[in-house]
């Protein structure tokens, strides 16, 4: 079965990309061929490679800066996306970035990109140096992603100094580095910020939020069940985690090619909520491709179960469409 992919955590560096930013992947551009040239550009290099994964449609969004972007950087950063979008409608959708160390201006950007821009939601990193979105400071942001009605994607990004600490030992510093982030750490500290989002009681003000969560769930559907015993003791809700998770929160597969993981998953999580991504550059469509196909001949989901996550259920949720194959 040939099935149109969407494709939704997929990540470009912008023109103006500072030092600061460039030095913190240092250990990924050793490891990942042509990367840098890969992240700058928005045009042939990704519609080829796209191709050759039958990425269908793409949606991208700026790679974790870290501390997190100003509020002049996102409006670059999303002007820039835009023009890319513009130029290539039928394959690529944004996601904005998002000044989140401003609450009030995240929010004003948000809405400038949903409502001038025509970007689909917002993608935007797990903390800033440690800050998490989950005081009364962001409730006025929160309110605005309700009022849109779009998702947010909360992502993965760089340990601050202090969090890093944690993280050195007896290995090397790239080993170090490597554990604080895509090799352990920046997952954790993903789940953890979609838990305080909840003991926060954010969902109970806000019960129409969507938020996505990638990298199969960032840990959370193999800890589904202990959190749903632990978090009543969090404080009184009017829905309990398990509900919150099934309503509120989708997952994507990226970088995580493996039948384990969503063999769980498919026992914990509607599979309305599961959606296929990549994380390109940093990983490769084709091997997006080859677990697609694998899944597909596993017999572990139905035709149609394969087609909600290869794309419909993006559709769904990001108000896309593509043309089936």
């Amino acid at each position: 079965m040939t099935l149109p992919l969407i494709t939704l955590e997929e990540h470009f560096f912008a023109e103006q990309t500072t030092e600061k930013t460039y030095s913190a992947y240092s250990e990924q551009f050793k490891h990942v061929p042509g990367l840098e040239e890969k992240l700058r550009d928005l045009g042939d290099i990704r519609l080829k490679y796209m191709d050759a994964g039958r990425v269908s449609l793409q949606v991208i969004s700026h790679g974790p800066v870290p501390g997190g972007p100003s509020v002049a950087e996102s409006e670059r950063i999303n002007d820039q996306l835009k023009d890319a979008v513009s130029k290539h409608t039928s394959r690529f959708a944004g996601l904005a970035a998002l000044p989140m160390a401003f609450p009030e201006a995240a929010a004003k950007e948000l809405d400038r990109c949903v409502k001038q821009l025509g970007f689909v939601g917002a993608l935007i990193d797990c903390h800033i140096n440690g800050k998490y979105y989950d005081g009364d400071e962001y409730l006025h942001f929160w309110g605005k992603v309700e009022e849109l009605d779009v998702p947010v994607y909360i992502h993965p990004t760089w340990p601050s100094e202090d969090m890093a600490v944690q993280f050195e030992g007896n290995y090397s510093a790239g080993a170090a580095k490597s554990l604080a982030a895509s090799g352990w750490g920046w997952h954790n500290a993903t789940a953890m910020h979609v838990l305080r989002l909840f003991a926060s009681g954010l969902f109970d003000k806000h019960p129409k939020l969507k938020i996505i969560i990638g990298h199969f769930g960032e840990m959370i559907p193999f800890m589904l069940e202990r959190i749903q015993q632990l978090s009543v003791r969090w404080g009184d809700r009017k829905r309990d985690f398990g509900t919150v998770y099934r309503e509120n929160i989708w997952i994507t597969t990226s970088g995580v090619w493996g039948a384990a993981p969503l063999a769980a998953i498919l026992l914990n999580t509607p599979i309305d909520h599961v959606l296929y991504s990549v994380d390109y550059p940093f990983a490769k469509n084709e091997d997006g491709l080859k677990w697609i196909t694998e899944v597909e001949q596993s017999g572990m989901v139905t035709e149609e179960q394969l087609a909600m996550i290869a794309y419909k259920n993006a559709e769904v949720l990001l108000g896309l469409k593509v043309k089936e194959v």
